[in-house]
């Protein structure tokens, strides 16, 4: 028989028994045990005694039911209390299981971080052999020659464990393509020379060009002031003559004043024909020569234009080249600084990338 099924009164209830009571439908036998006690009797209210008797039985049934309820809130009391006391043995559990899993895993632990630490020096290495071939864009031979020493002066052997294979193959994959790079670089650089060289030697041509056409410009001038000059005289000696033969004649045309008149309206006006065609000869090779120079004139300048212009797109693109090799200057140094705060080499590329394009708020890089 159960402690629950032993109880005849609520008086019977105990701290041991309260278990058994205070469950669902404990103390549903209280209550048939309080009814059958009340409802067997019919009072009397007519007299006072069955009045009093009224009230006993509503006292008994209060009494019971402080009987019932002191010890069950004493229980509950109780059941409150038992989730601290199981909390603190369990947190005071759980620590003392911690602190002895780690003692025993600890040897582990270290064991795995040298492990790590090994691992991810050897794959720092090879991060860094990769990097020797990377990022090539505007780097000169000189640099790639350098960069090919320090690849090809990394020794494989027995202290990369078993990375020596993954090693072997990130200096081979360097080394190919440094070296076309290399080759590329210098022909390109070769390229730049050539051009460079033929532009000294069209400049050279131009500047004899310039100097032959001055030279012919001078001696065109001497020319035609020469020929100017013989015309000049030729035209003196002539009107000499004439003066001398006209001062001879005049004694003989004294006599003949009318036909020497006649005659010498007649030479005036050749002399004057002679010479309006001498002046008008003169103008239009004068005009000639004006014509030329300002052809000259205007050839050279849009030469000079041209020349200004090319200049002007070397220019820009040498300096569109230094920007460029700034900015991949600064991006590098980003990157290695990323690389050196201890940031995985994909992650510091994708980093410098994205301030780069300014699509990280707030962040930029200054160049």
């Amino acid at each position: 028989m159960s402690a629950q099924q032993q109880l005849t009164t609520v008086d019977d209830i105990s701290e041991e028994n309260a278990p058994a009571i205070y469950v669902a439908g404990g103390l549903r036998q209280f209550i048939e045990i309080a009814k059958l006690e009340v409802e067997g009797e019919v009072p009397d209210l007519t007299t006072r005694k069955g009045r009093e008797r009224i009230a006993s039985l509503a006292a008994k049934v209060s009494k019971s039911k402080i009987a019932a309820e002191k010890p069950g809130r004493d229980y509950l009391r109780r059941l409150k209390e038992m989730p601290k006391v199981v909390e603190a043995e369990l947190r005071e559990f759980v620590t003392a299981m911690d602190n002895l899993r780690d003692q025993v895993r600890k040897p582990l632990n270290e064991w795995q971080a040298a492990e790590d630490a090994r691992v991810d020096g050897h794959n720092n290495t090879i991060a860094h052999l990769k990097l020797y071939a990377e990022t090539l864009e505007g780097i000169t031979a000189e640099d790639l020659a350098d960069r090919i020493a320090k690849v090809e002066a990394v020794a494989l052997g027995e202290q990369w464990e078993e990375f020596e294979a993954e090693a072997a193959r990130a200096k081979d994959d360097s080394l190919k393509v440094l070296r076309a790079a290399l080759a590329a670089r210098q022909q390109y650089e070769a390229e730049q020379a050539e051009l460079a060289r033929l532009r000294a030697e069209a400049e050279a041509r131009e500047q004899k060009e310039r100097e032959e056409r001055i030279a012919r410009e001078a001696a065109e001038r001497a020319r035609v002031e020469a020929e100017q000059k013989a015309q000049a005289e030729r035209e003196a000696t002539q009107r000499r003559e004439l003066e001398a033969k006209a001062n001879a004649d005049r004694r003989e045309l004294e006599l003949k004043l009318q036909a020497e008149q006649a005659e010498r309206a007649r030479a005036q006006a050749e002399a004057e024909r002679v010479a309006t065609e001498q002046r008008a000869e003169q103008e239009r090779q004068a005009a000639a020569q004006r014509a030329e120079q300002a052809a000259e004139h205007a050839r050279i300048d849009e030469r000079r234009r041209a020349d200004d212009a090319a200049a002007e797109i070397l220019r820009q693109q040498q300096a569109r080249e230094r920007d460029e090799a700034h900015r991949r200057s600064i991006n590098r140094a980003a990157l290695e600084a990323f690389i050196a705060g201890g940031m995985p080499e994909a992650c510091a590329k994708q980093a410098v990338t994205l301030i780069a394009q300014r699509k990280i708020p707030n962040v930029s890089i200054s160049y």
